[in-house]
């Protein structure tokens, strides 16, 4: 088996070279073949690697990584020592990524002989778009509808088992694998750098991506949920050829400099190794609270029946809380976290349980996530509830309240109040689009009746007419007016005219 590959070699190290095709010369895991192949066209020179010390943290400085994986395009040579390599890919290019066993004898024997699964992402390696991740991949996918991200050239890879592209993820692909054999997979990035600047005049620097790669071995349920090991590297994505000018431009530029200068910068790799790195999280909650939606109950709905005293309305379904807790563990905040569409900041809070996150200050969040999504997840993390734009309050009229009403009218009111203590019950309807339909969705909400039921609603006006609600007579109601209920049945079955008086 392999041991671990800390370090690239430079260009300049002779090497042996190997065909990047199905002709290769190679076997998993094994040492790399020691006769060069060569035919017409490109040639992948791959360096002999040899063991370095790791630059892992001293804790984790005797820690074999599993796996490795090889990404087969040179890194630029315009890059700062102790900075991360960055390298160059064409748009729509197949690139192959060499998947390595690198584990010692007798190391995670429980996955010999079985399939691993690898998922490949492309996202965003600047923090600034990453907080708006979801709202940029949306903008890419709408400018170009049936496009992909991220795609594997199937046709050319070598090992891969069942690979799949999930549509609503336009910059994931996942695949099964056997470490035990030759594992070659072939990537196309459809994406470029300039497409996510802020500004698209013409010579923008384009914005780097990150290729990253996790894989899983299977649990007891057969599902491939049990994180073995994560790596990636920098990207920058051109127009077809583009990488290839820019790699020339680079490494002109470098030739340029004096002895002194260049000792300050990485020399080429031929190849590039992917670096460990922290597990993408992942979406694995369901959410099982219930949507905004409605109990289709036709047997419920007693409008103006003499049974329908205000006293035994159903009471609406409590709203849906979902206050972070300090109890939460930090599985859960993540879940909280994509629930309360923070989705681009699960990374920036892997660890995080509830309690980390309450102790946050407002300063603390502004300063982590920016000024906007701050503010947002500050608020949300207190659980500050907003204000509707109207509150309006229902009674439901029923046959004993029309004959209390009919008694009122032939009384002397001598107090405040109603003489015979009557006492009804009011429910409240928050309202935040002010729009009819909104209305009767609250309503066949607040009855457990499908809107369906409710035909038209009106408004009772002067003379006792019937005025159909618009959308306007909605927004010129006055804040915590109260209303009482009445019902005409409608010309079709189950169906109802709803009366505000």
């Amino acid at each position: 088996m392999q041991t671990g590959i800390s370090q690239q070699l430079p260009a300049e190290v002779s090497a042996e070279a190997v065909i990047s095709g199905s002709d290769q010369l190679r076997t998993f895991p094994g040492n790399w073949p020691q006769k060069a192949l060569k035919e017409e066209g490109d040639v992948l020179a791959l360096p002999i690697f040899k063991q370095e010390e790791s630059s892992l943290p001293p804790d984790n400085e005797n820690k074999i990584l599993p796996f490795q994986y090889v990404l087969c395009a040179a890194t630029s040579p315009a890059v700062k020592l102790h900075d991360e390599t960055l390298t160059y890919l064409n748009q729509g290019q197949s690139y192959e990524i060499r998947m390595l066993d690198n584990r010692k004898l007798g190391e995670l024997p429980e996955i010999n002989g079985k399939l691993v699964k690898s998922i490949f992402r492309v996202v965003f390696h600047d923090r600034r778009l990453q907080y708006t991740e979801h709202q940029q991949l949306e903008g890419w996918r709408w400018n170009r509808p049936g496009d992909r991200i991220l795609d594997i050239d199937i046709p050319m890879s070598v090992g891969i088992i069942d690979p799949r592209a999930n549509p609503n993820q336009l910059n994931t692909v996942e695949f099964l694998w056997d470490p035990a054999k030759r594992t070659s997979v072939f990537i196309q990035v459809h994406c470029i750098s300039t497409e996510f600047t802020m500004r698209k005049h013409g010579g923008e620097k384009g914005v780097p991506f990150r290729v990253q790669i996790d894989t899983f071995k299977e649990n007891e349920s057969g599902e491939y949920t049990e994180h073995l090991h994560s790596a990636s590297c920098q990207i920058k994505v051109f127009k077809p050829k583009g990488a290839d000018r820019k790699q020339k431009t680079d490494r002109e530029k470098m030739e340029k400099r004096t002895p002194h200068e260049k000792e300050k910068y990485q020399p080429s790799y031929e190849t590039t190794i992917l670096t460990e790195c922290s597990p993408w999280p992942e979406i694995t909650y369901v959410n099982n609270s219930p949507s905004p939606g409605f109990n289709s109950s036709h047997s419920s709905f007693s409008l103006g029946e003499g049974n329908g005293s205000p006293n035994h309305q159903p009471e609406p379904p409590p709203p849906v809380t979902d206050n972070l807790l300090p109890t939460t563990t930090p599985q859960e905040a993540q879940q909280w976290l994509h629930r309360n569409r923070f989705s681009t900041f699960t990374r920036l809070f892997t660890n995080f349980s509830g309690a980390d996150l309450l102790k946050l200050t407002r300063d603390d969040v502004i300063q982590i996530c920016g000024p906007a999504d701050g503010i947002r997840l500050f608020n949300a993390l207190k659980g500050r509830m907003v204000r509707p734009r109207l509150t309006i309050y229902v009674c439901q009229e029923s046959l004993q309240l029309r004959e209390q009403q009919q008694q009122q009218q032939n009384q002397q009111k001598h107090e405040d109040g109603d003489s015979n203590g009557t006492f009804f019950v009011y429910h409240a309807i928050y309202l935040e689009e002010l729009t009819a339909v909104e209305l009767t969705e609250k309503i066949a909400q607040l009855f457990s009746i499908s809107p369906c039921q409710i035909s038209q609603i009106y408004k009772q006006g002067p003379t006792g007419i019937h005025v159909l609600i618009s959308d306007e007579m909605i927004q010129n109601f006055q804040e915590e007016a109260c209303f009482i209920l009445d019902t005409m049945k409608a010309e079709t079955n189950d169906s109802y005219h709803i009366i505000l008086k």
